[in-house]
C-alpha cells in the first residue's frame, strides 16, 4: 500500500455501509446537513438519481435532480461526505442507462421514469 491509499482509508466514511443499494432512476430523499453561520440543520433534498460514480471509492458521488418552481436543480453528493446523514429510497425506477442526463432537456410527462415494481 502506498501513502495515498493509507490516507484514503483514513477518510472513508463508515456511514456508506448503511446507505441502501440504489440505482439510477430511483427517487431518493437525501438528508444533508446544512450549516448556516453557527447553526446547522438537516435539509431533505428529494429527487431522481441521474448518475452514480464508484460508491466504494473516496471520490465516488451521486447526482440527484429535482424540479423546484419549474426549474431543474441538481446536486452532487459525495458518498464519503460527513454532510450526508441518511439516504432513503422513496420510489424505485426502471432505467436501462447508467447516466440519465437526457432528463435535463425534458419536462412534464416525458421526464417521468417508470416504476419498477419487481425490485424490492
Amino acid at each position: 500500500m502506498n501513502l495515498v491509499d493509507i490516507v484514503e482509508q483514513d477518510h472513508l466514511s463508515p456511514l456508506v455501509e448503511t446507505f441502501p443499494d440504489f440505482r439510477t432512476g430511483d427517487t431518493l430523499a437525501v438528508h444533508a446537513r446544512i450549516k448556516e453561520g453557527e447553526k446547522s440543520r438537516v435539509q431533505i433534498f428529494q429527487g431522481v438519481c441521474i448518475a452514480i460514480k464508484s460508491k466504494k471509492d473516496l471520490n465516488g458521488h451521486f447526482r440527484v435532480r429535482k424540479i423546484s418552481s419549474g426549474m431543474g436543480v441538481e446536486r452532487v453528493f459525495p458518498f464519503h461526505s460527513p454532510n450526508v446523514e441518511k439516504i432513503e429510497i422513496v420510489q424505485r425506477g426502471k432505467s436501462r442507462r447508467s447516466k440519465l442526463y437526457y432528463l435535463r432537456e425534458r419536462s412534464g410527462k416525458s421526464a417521468r421514469i417508470a416504476i419498477d415494481y419487481d425490485r424490492k
